[in-house]
């Protein structure tokens, strides 16, 4: 799989670039703060509708504009994709899959499957449990892209609850119990939808284990093995994660009775306090978990593994997903580097961010693209040193 042409319309500092690209290495280069980060960032949205760097959408429209517009064209095993998102602030993005509207902008996950390496990837060891819970999600939607569904309702019933929960606690001390007959109701779609969620990323970690604990074997042979797990605040959750256990039915249970047990402390608090967005991907050294215990060296080997391990398990499912390195040699020691570099040497299509040329493997063959900036009307942009 490889990227052929990418377009970008007011996204960030590019107020309009074409690029077309080539398989093989191409390697952006520029100052820092010049705009090559945006493009990968581009790309890495087109595959997953969301950015490495920011959680909401409106900082990915440039400045003055209403709207920002990716475009790429994808190729995969001798087929070309055109996919066009529009990305409106406050509104629900808009997306045409080869120039036809769908009806929902997940309609086009799976076109592009990509993996990105970048700076932010230190925060899988070292931020919250919800930076490890989007790298399981976000994976299991590029392998199964129905999964971006399940996650967006189970979102969505989050939301209600938590709202309901508030309103519910006062309602109980009046004796009303048409609140809480509804909170039942909304326990039901939790449970189902939370479940589904859980089992899919048991899944995942069933078959991300054995590849991270190879990666960082790559990365650090003389550290401490790594391994990873679920986690959950629910028991039977956490056991039936530990053998592996994926059965839908038996996690769907297991929430309802936990929502059942805590649904005294959640009327208290006002918040949901069980399903799959409290749960964790516990990441251990020999017998210690990784946040807290590991050396900055061994952090980023693991951060390195997780990323490594999810481009094996892409890559076995078929063609080589699209590798975006941005700015990581430069974050890296020399082993690192030679052994993410070897993985680069395999694949169909790398892009990569430099600052200086330097920090690209002086034995590369590959594509150099000079980025630069111009002042504007509305500022300073991005543009492409021809």
């Amino acid at each position: 799989m490889h990227v052929r042409r990418l377009a970008l319309t007011d996204f960030r500092s590019w107020p309009r670039v074409e690029l077309d690209l080539e398989p093989g290495r191409t390697v952006f280069v520029g100052p820092n703060g010049f705009g090559k980060t945006n493009l990968i960032e581009a790309l890495w949205y087109s595959s997953t509708l969301g950015s490495h760097r920011v959680a909401t959408d409106a900082p990915l429209i440039r400045a003055g504009a209403d709207r920002a517009i990716i475009s790429t064209i994808v190729v995969s095993e001798g087929r070309e994709l055109a996919v066009d998102l529009d990305i409106t602030s406050g509104r629900a993005n808009k997306a045409r899959l080869n120039r036809s509207p769908v009806r929902s902008a997940r309609e086009i996950l799976g076109v592009l499957r990509a993996v990105l390496f970048a700076p932010e990837d230190l925060a899988l060891v070292r931020g919250d449990p919800g930076d490890r819970r989007r790298y399981l999600d976000e994976l299991a939607t590029t392998r199964r892209p129905r999964i971006a569904g399940v996650r967006a309702d189970y979102d969505k019933v989050v939301r209600q609850r938590t709202a309901l929960l508030k309103t519910a606690s006062g309602a109980r001390f009046r004796g009303d119990r048409g609140a809480l007959d509804t909170l039942d109701v909304w326990d039901g779609h939790l449970a189902s939808h939370g479940a589904q969620l859980i089992s899919a990323r048991i899944e995942l970690v069933n078959e991300l284990a054995p590849e991270v604990e190879k990666a960082y074997q790559l990365l650090a042979p003389s550290s401490r093995p790594a391994a990873i797990r679920y986690r959950s605040g629910v028991e039977v959750v956490e056991a039936e994660a530990a053998a592996g256990n994926a059965d839908v039915e038996v996690l769907e249970a297991a929430l309802l009775d936990a929502l059942s047990r805590r649904r005294d402390a959640e009327l208290e608090r006002g918040v949901c306090l069980v399903g799959p967005h409290r749960d964790d991907l516990d990441l251990r050294l020999g017998d210690q978990p990784t946040k807290g215990f590991a050396s900055h060296g061994e952090s980023w080997s693991m951060a390195l593994a997780l990323r490594l391990a999810a481009y094996e398990l892409l890559r076995k499912e078929g063609s080589d997903p699209v590798l975006l390195l941005d700015d990581v040699f430069a974050e890296l020691d020399t082993a690192r580097r030679e052994a993410l570099a070897q993985v680069a040497a395999t694949a169909e299509q790398v892009l990569v961010t430099a600052a200086v040329h330097d920090d690209i493997p002086a034995d590369w063959d590959a594509r150099r693209v000079e980025i630069t900036m111009r002042e504007d009307d509305a500022g300073r942009v991005s543009e492409v040193l021809r």
